[in-house]
């Protein structure tokens, strides 16, 4: 049987509750997809809920449903913060952020470091790429988006977080391979520098803090290539592991 299609409803969701979604989504459902009413869909609020419901009212630009079931899935037990310095590459940002959340991330937090350079956070624009990454690829949480925060803000947030790791690419400042520093079923904390890299002192604090500096491969990756590199080897060995 084929699955429900699937769409985001920034609200609690309530068993036989009725509700009126947003005009963007009516209308997709109704104009694009050609959906009537008595046709079933699903809904998601980001949180972990994911709905049954039924349309009860379509229109051009509306579309009620009613909620003929809600479930509840808990978050992973394994949880990835990525904070990554953003390129002024809206289109590179915007890959980045759409795949981070196909694997699963937890959170995005724009980080600024020395060399990051001043992209400007497009919140709206951004959120939206991030619902609809969430529903393509089938999943019911959605990433936060935070503000862009400094690495001593980062650092102190985080400083609690089972695993902490640094991406950089100094061969004189000591690193451990992702495969061997990276382990499966902790939460994760994982700082990836902008295109300039993080510098000496920065990397040294994060030391200190107990981070750890990782290598992810023998070639020089971009920001977003880096990034999405853990993100997809985070996804992997908790994938295996459970």
């Amino acid at each position: 049987m084929a699955s429900l299609p699937l769409f985001y409803y920034n609200h609690p969701l309530r068993k036989n509750e009725t509700v009126q979604l947003d005009e963007d989504t009516a209308r997709h459902i109704v104009q694009v997809l050609r959906m009537q009413s008595g046709e079933q869909l699903q809904l998601t609020n980001g949180m972990g809920d994911v709905a049954d419901a039924v349309i009860t009212d379509a229109a051009r630009k509306r579309c009620a449903v009613t909620v003929s079931n809600v479930m509840h899935h808990e978050p992973a037990k394994h949880k990835l913060h990525l904070a990554v310095a953003f390129t002024k590459n809206t289109s590179r940002n915007e890959w980045l952020l759409e795949k981070a959340t196909e694997l699963g991330v937890s959170s995005i937090i724009p980080l600024l470091a020395t060399r990051s350079e001043k992209e400007k956070i497009r919140a709206e624009r951004w959120t939206g790429i991030l619902v609809s990454a969430m529903m393509q690829s089938q999943q019911y949480y959605l990433p936060l988006l935070a503000q862009p925060t400094k690495l001593s803000d980062v650092i102190a947030q985080y400083n609690n977080t089972a695993q902490k790791l640094i991406g950089h690419c100094m061969d004189d400042t000591a690193r451990v391979s992702i495969t061997k520093a990276m382990l499966p079923g902790k939460e994760t904390i994982i700082l990836i520098g902008p295109e300039g890299d993080f510098t000496k002192e920065e990397v040294a604090v994060c030391t200190q803090h107990g981070y750890t500096g990782i290598s992810m491969a023998a070639q020089r990756l971009r920001t977003e290539t880096a990034a999405i590199n853990v993100c997809a080897y985070f996804n992997t060995i908790n994938n295996e592991a459970y």
